[in-house]
């Protein structure tokens, strides 16, 4: 197996780790935990403590690695109106003009992302205690992410608009 192919083995992997595999964990541990609080609340009467802050921190990790799958797969809201109707030539002049200013605000906002999260670690849940730096560490893992898709995006488009295929 060649180098190249272990390497786009192991970043698709990766991808579909923080893409689909945590979130889907994060979502399953967020709906069982869910459940468990209603059983708890309304057959018991006895609701638990801990269950609120598992919940909102997975749906944290669900929402914002899922979206990273979200912008993998184009499955985000687009507004087509104008897009839709011009040539392809001109619809990848618009994806680049757009990706590149993704790709400048997504670099701008990388360092002051991580430097917000790090601070939020002397802080922690009052239930549980765990950090808040944990919680909300996927930020900066969506952060990256994004970037190497718009990247990613921007190469693409490049190339067709230097072969001239659009």
């Amino acid at each position: 197996m060649s180098t190249i192919t272990l390497f786009k083995k192991t970043g698709s992997f990766l991808l579909d780790l923080f893409e689909i595999y945590i979130p889907a964990v994060a979502f399953s541990i967020m709906f069982v935990v869910f459940v468990l609080q209603i059983f708890f609340r309304y057959f018991l009467n006895s609701p638990l403590t801990w269950p609120y802050e598992v919940t909102i921190f997975a749906f944290i990790w669900t929402a914002i690695l899922g979206a990273c799958y979200a912008r993998r797969e184009g499955m985000h809201v687009v507004f087509g109106l104008v897009y839709d109707k011009v040539s392809p030539k001109a619809q990848v002049i618009f994806r680049l003009i757009a990706n590149g200013l993704i790709l400048v605000a997504f670099l701008v906002a990388l360092k002051p992302s991580y430097e917000q999260v790090m601070f939020m670690a002397f802080k922690k849940s009052t239930v549980l205690k765990i950090p808040f730096h944990i919680a909300y560490s996927p930020y900066v893992v969506f952060v990256v992410l994004i970037l190497g898709h718009t990247l990613h995006d921007l190469v693409i488009d490049v190339k067709k608009l230097g072969k001239g295929e659009y």
